[in-house]
Order: C-alpha cells, then structure tokens, then sequence
C-alpha cells in the first residue's frame, strides 16, 4: 500500500461572502497522479494553492507527512507550483530560468550545471540553454517551467492548468510528457482541470468537485463506468438520461419500468434505492447501437429522428430526438459503413443493453 503523504482534514475556505471550499477532506498518496476536476469556480485551484501554502484555510487542517503545516510558508514546503501561465523570467535565457531555483539554495555553479544539463536533457530541450522565452513556442515553454520546477525535486508537484494554453494537438503531446515525467521522477503530481480528456488520460485517481464540495474520488474508470450522480455522469463524459419507475428489489438485481417496459438491472448495491422510486436511466452516447433486426431482450429501443450528424474522424456524432425521452447522443464507433445511407431528418433505430445503463438517484 502507496504511503499517505498529504491530508486535508475539514478544510474551509472563505472569501469575505464566498465559500470557495467546504469540509473538504481528501488523502494523496506517494507518486500518485492525482487531477482535481470540475467547471470553473468549484474550489479546485484554491484547494491547490491552499496546499501550497498561498492561501491559508479559514478552519481545518493539512498535513504533510504527518506534520501540520498550516502556519508553513510556501517557500519552506518540498512542494512546486507550474502555473498555467509558465511564470517564466523574460530577462533570463532558458539556462538560468531552470538554474533559479538551486541558485536561491546556493549550490555550488559545478552541480548547477550538471543538474540544468540533466532535466533539460529530461523534458527534450538539450541544447536551448542559450535560447531566450519568447523564441520559444508554448510547449517548450511549458518544458522550461516542468524543468525549472523538477529540479528542485519537490515531493510535490503542483500543475494549475498547464495545457489551458495549448492548442489541441500539442495537449495531446504534452500529456504523454507529463505521464512520462511522473512516472519516471516518482513525484506526486497533482493536476487542476476542468479538461475531463485531460483528467481521464493522464490521473491514477480524480477527484470531482462541484461548488466547493467533493462530489466523488475514484479511478478514472470507476468515475466514467460507476458514476455517483448525475453531475459526475455528465462531467465526466457525455451522458443520456430517462426517467423510470422502480418496481422491485433483490440481493442481486433491480427492476425498472419505463414506459411498460421492465429492464433488469445488476444491483452493486453502491447506491441505495427504495422500491417504487423515481430514478434516472443513464447510458453512454458510445454503448448505443444501431438495431439491426436482432431479438430483444432486457434492452430498450429508440425510435429516432436524426437532428444533426457529425463527423469526428474517428467516429460520428449523432443528435437524435425521441418522442419519450426527447433530445439524446449517439456516439458511432462501431456502424461505419451506416453513416454513409443516414442524414438530417432521417429516422433511425438505437438499441442500448441493460448491461450498459447504470442507475442513478433522480437529483
């Protein structure tokens, strides 16, 4: 079992009228890649700035290796911030942004060399020692502040939306670096995001927020197969949702009504329902697929008009409307050859599986 290395215990976080954080309680352990995901002013950032020592929380407590170090200053924590703008020194050349750090640690010029030579030979910038930042693209850029950061060898690396500046392409790229980097360094990372690709690519575990609170903490796979609610559901990927009525349950099983149609659900028993409940369907855009005539068991069919399609390369984006659950995604991953006798208006036949639904509390 992986050593805890940091806790938050009951943080609270206030601005004046804003409660950024509330009763946040979360474990990170040693080498772990941990993302904290959610929209835009759920208390992510702050949570992370609250652990690098630049904010200090208005009640609870946070510990680093079993030491409290709530009164620690930023710059007496093991603990490194990249941040989403690089922060680099426009006056300094690529050599001496990298060497800052040991240079504020008066480390001899000999090993300061060495130590520069050797991350930016790790994050492939050898030979941009001379180089100044803005003849740099943004990529390379971002290199420099991963480099500057590691050499320090934190026990913590702090990243606040390090790809936000990248274009689509170069994110791609630098995920693949910065899992390589973790994984290679065995430092702690912990990424803030609202990018769900990001987080689902690159973390050991998510931790999901909403409006200052922690929603769900799991693998990427537990939040995307199991989702807690609604919310995770459809932050975390894209999600379709009815209605439907329970009519029993077992040890081993739930039984739904929708629309005089009984499904048979498996029953994980992670969430607790009552019989005759009104609960939520959920299903991936991707586990649709179009009927092709075979018999139905324990599935529901959609009856479809096609309101727009979209090629994505890869696969095809569908926007369908049902008369009973109105407007739902169809992800085509697997019916290629389909696409090409469909367009706008026409109708089509989903079938999804119960195998592939989960249950969920309607709210």
């Amino acid at each position: 079992m992986k050593k805890k290395i940091v806790e938050f215990k009951n943080i609270n976080k206030n601005f004046i009228d804003i409660i950024a954080v509330r009763n946040f309680n979360l474990e990170i352990f040693e080498g772990e890649f941990l993302t904290l995901l959610g929209p835009s002013g759920c208390g992510k950032t702050t949570s992370l700035r609250i652990l690098a020592g630049f904010e200090i929380p208005t009640s609870g407590d946070i510990y680093l290796d079993e030491i409290k170090i709530n009164e620690i200053p930023s710059y007496k924590r093991p603990i490194n911030m990249v941040f989403q703008n690089y922060a680099l020194f426009p006056h300094m050349d690529i050599f001496n942004n990298v060497a800052y750090g040991l240079r504020q640690k008066k480390i001899p010029e000999a090993i300061i060399r060495e130590e520069v030579k050797k991350f930016l030979s790790l994050v492939r910038l050898e030979g941009y020692e001379k180089r100044n930042t803005w003849q740099l693209s943004g990529g390379q850029q971002q290199r420099v502040a991963l480099a500057r950061a590691l050499i320090n060898k934190p026990k913590i690396l702090l990243l606040d939306e390090p790809l936000a500046a990248l274009d689509k392409k170069l994110r791609k790229e630098m995920r693949i670096e910065l899992q390589n980097l973790q994984k290679n360094l065995n430092i702690t990372f912990v990424l803030v995001t609202h990018d769900q690709e990001e987080a689902l690519s690159m973390s050991d575990r998510i931790c999901v927020m909403n409006e200052g609170n922690i929603i769900q903490i799991g693998s990427p796979n537990d939040l995307y197969d199991s989702p807690i609610n609604k919310f995770v559901a459809n932050f975390i990927g894209k999600s379709n949702f009815i209605n439907c009525e329970i009519n029993s349950i077992s040890e081993s099983f739930i039984e739904v009504n929708f629309k005089k149609k009984n499904i048979s659900l498996v029953n994980n028993n992670s969430i607790r329902f009552t019989s005759n409940e009104n609960v939520l369907l959920s299903f991936r855009p991707e586990k649709l697929k179009i009927y092709s005539g075979e018999k139905l068991e324990n599935s529901l069919l959609f009856k479809s008009k096609v309101l727009n399609k979209i090629f994505l390369g890869e696969c095809t984006e569908y926007y369908l409307f049902n008369n009973e659950i109105g407007e739902f995604y169809f992800l085509n991953t697997t019916y290629r050859d389909a696409d090409k006798g469909i367009g706008q208006d026409h109708e089509i036949d989903v079938l999804i599986e119960a195998k592939d639904m989960i249950l969920l509390k309607n709210k």
